[in-house]
């Protein structure tokens, strides 16, 4: 067997490192494609997580012509943005979850956006880690995140709902600005 770097787009999580107690905080991440349970992506991506829940956001889904799926969302719905510091968007991430537990009016949830076409629901998994530190980075780099220069995607935090009760805020890759108008939709919000 020869020792061949791996590329740092595909960069795993270590699969033989021990599981490590929580001392950074949580990690709440909504996934929707190859990172769900039964994809190629989680296993390598996923190991040790806590909990895997059903979900869902308000967006609209595509998949690519390489069969890679690409969400949206409302502008109106991301709460910020990713940053290069994992343990500052897990702070961020308790933090807004918190104030989000108090909530304000919002605006009705199915209005149209700007091409006419409505919001829907996106189905996936709300994964949930105890290691900020080292999953963020690892993820960041397989979805081609890049904060403050060019991305594939986007990580933002967006509110997440589960078993239509519950809402959490919840970080989530989405589109990174390329149009989706060479995307085939996937208008039932689930792929795969």
């Amino acid at each position: 067997m020869t020792d061949t770097p791996m590329n740092p787009m595909n960069k795993a999580m270590n699969p033989t490192e021990p599981l490590k107690p929580n001392t950074n905080g949580m990690l709440r991440l909504f996934v929707y494609g190859t990172l769900k349970r039964g994809f190629w992506n989680h296993d390598r991506f996923c190991r040790g997580v806590l909990t895997v829940e059903d979900a869902l956001v308000r967006g609209r889904l595509f998949e690519t012509s390489s069969g890679i799926p690409v969400l949206q969302v409302p502008e109106e719905d991301i709460l910020t943005v990713g940053t290069i510091d994992p343990r500052t968007d897990a702070a961020t991430q308790a933090h807004v979850t918190v104030l989000m537990s108090n909530p304000e009016p919002t605006p009705d949830r199915h209005q149209k956006n700007a091409t006419g076409g409505p919001w829907g629901p996106v189905y996936g998994e709300l994964l949930t880690f105890d290691d900020p530190e080292n999953r963020l980075p690892a993820i960041d780099r397989l979805e081609g995140f890049h904060p403050g220069g060019p991305s594939l995607y986007r990580r933002v935090l967006v509110p997440v709902c589960m078993n239509r009760r519950k809402t959490l805020a919840v970080w989530v890759y989405i589109a990174g600005g390329n149009s989706t108008d060479r995307f085939k939709s996937l208008p039932n919000g689930t792929w795969r």
